[in-house]
């Protein structure tokens, strides 16, 4: 196995290219539960290029009926990115100011992680950083992060990818 660099440029990219249509190659989870991760996850794998096919731990998509939890379920997500340690891309839970474009964000409640979104731009305004984001559900294209209202966020730094 070997790691590569994830390329960030190539999920920003389709996130701007996405965020406010659909991709036909997938599934919209929308009236189903949200769209949210299954977007990320088509933005993570953009700039991956490398699944991971592992029955029901994995992190992969080949059709609406048959993907894994990770690809679509927000707490599955983060729990395949920060303990992969296989195929495909692994990250880490990091500070927002340690983000990078094609990073992701998760927002919560006091009581779970509800929503998924793609760190497509980090901007500086009179000195203060503001995140952009891209997101499904409440479709968003470049949305300032502080027009949402949450009490708690995660984000998870994309590492690199792993490919054999």
């Amino acid at each position: 196995m070997r790691e590569i660099e994830y390329d960030r440029t190539a999920a920003v990219q389709y996130a701007l290219r996405w965020a406010l249509a659909r991709n036909p190659a997938y599934y919209d989870y929308a009236d189903i539960g949200g769209d949210c991760t299954s977007f990320a996850s088509q933005c993570v794998y953009a700039g991956s290029g490398v699944m991971n096919y592992t029955p029901t731990f994995g992190w992969y998509y080949i059709s609406a009926n048959d993907k894994s939890p990770s690809w679509s379920g927000v707490e599955f997500f983060y729990n395949f990115m920060t303990t992969n340690e296989g195929v495909g891309p692994f990250a880490q839970d990091v500070l927002l100011s340690e983000l990078l474009p094609g990073d992701i964000i998760q927002l919560g409640n006091a009581s779970s992680f509800y929503h998924t979104l793609v760190l497509t731009m980090i901007k500086s305004i009179r000195g203060r950083l503001n995140y952009y984001i891209c997101a499904h559900n409440n479709d968003a294209f470049q949305r300032n992060l502080n027009t949402y209202s949450y009490s708690r966020i995660r984000c998870l730094h994309i590492l690199g990818v792993r490919t054999e």
